[in-house]
């Protein structure tokens, strides 16, 4: 047999096991937050972007939410504006807003478009502040470990989700644009906020009861003890990995974003490895999928 109709049948294997799963999705919201390796990866990008426009052709709904933390950290440095930190969050002046705009809703969001419509989809990017989209307000903090009394920390305009209005996502689904939002949120008085990506993906899952929330990484997914990966992970599985803290450190933001999603009706939510070519459709097409999946009773894809 020769190489070339190996190769012929290992592609028809590929599409027959994608067929159950593409007739799932189709007519489908899938919310996709990109960030990390998969966004500075040159091989990464386009292999993201084919998947994105993949989607949209056989007609599922894909709504992007991407993030720009390191993007900003550079445009910051060069200006020579400091960046500090409390507890990941970055401490968001008047200043450092004007950046985290201009980069998050300018640079990357619009670099992210032309990707998506160089690989043939039709992409839109909007920020938060677009049709009133995410209504936020001032995040309160306290400091890691301070007791529930301790004074609030003020790092500036960093935000929290307060509401999303989903009439400007519901006239793109329902045509051939592929939303891409940068997470920039405004309260009553026209103030700006920064906001988690993450956050802001999770809860646009949950208010539009889309089938899947993906959340890209730079590792392979949850780990146990050991080291191993976990999958197909209930929600009272997720709840007893963060009790007995198997779950803590800078993964535990993106699984409580994950388990929110999902306890708010989003059929299910999976951390993917985003450092893997094409991770989104492993994820979507495929038995194995690739990375952490949690569904309200567990494996349910």
């Amino acid at each position: 047999m020769s190489l070339t109709l190996n190769s012929a049948k290992n592609i028809a294997k590929v599409l027959t096991e994608s067929l159950p799963y593409i007739q799932k999705f189709v007519g489908k919201t899938v919310v996709v937050k990109y960030g990390g390796n998969a966004m500075v990866d040159e091989s990464l990008k386009q292999s993201f972007a084919r998947d994105i426009v993949l989607m949209k052709l056989i007609g599922i709904n894909p709504i992007v939410v991407h993030g720009g933390g390191p993007q900003i950290g550079k445009v910051l440095e060069r200006l020579n504006i400091e960046s500090n930190f409390i507890d990941g969050l970055r401490v968001t002046d008047d200043q450092t807003m004007d950046v985290v705009e201009m980069v998050l809703g300018g640079l990357v969001n619009k670099e992210i478009v032309s990707l998506l419509n160089k690989n043939g989809g039709k992409a839109v990017g909007i920020t938060g502040k677009d049709g009133n989209l995410i209504k936020a307000k001032k995040l309160k903090i306290r400091k890691k470990g301070a007791k529930a009394n301790a004074q609030e920390l003020d790092i500036g305009q960093v935000g929290e989700v307060v509401h999303i209005n989903i009439e400007i996502l519901d006239v793109m689904k329902n045509s051939d644009f592929i939303p891409v939002i940068a997470p920039i949120g405004t309260d009553d008085t026209g103030a700006s906020y920064n906001i988690n990506a993450d956050s802001v993906a999770g809860e646009i899952a949950a208010v539009l009861g889309a089938e899947k929330l993906i959340l890209l990484t730079n590792i392979a997914g949850v780990q146990d003890k050991k080291g191993n990966v976990l999958t197909g992970l209930s929600i009272k599985q997720v709840d007893k990995l963060i009790a007995d803290k198997t779950l803590q450190g800078g993964m535990l933001p993106k699984v409580e974003c994950a388990l929110n999603a999902v306890k708010a009706g989003v059929n299910s939510a999976t951390i993917i490895d985003g450092r893997v070519e094409h991770a989104v459709l492993l994820e979507l097409f495929t038995d194995e999928g690739v990375g952490t999946l949690i569904a309200k009773n567990g494996l349910n894809k």
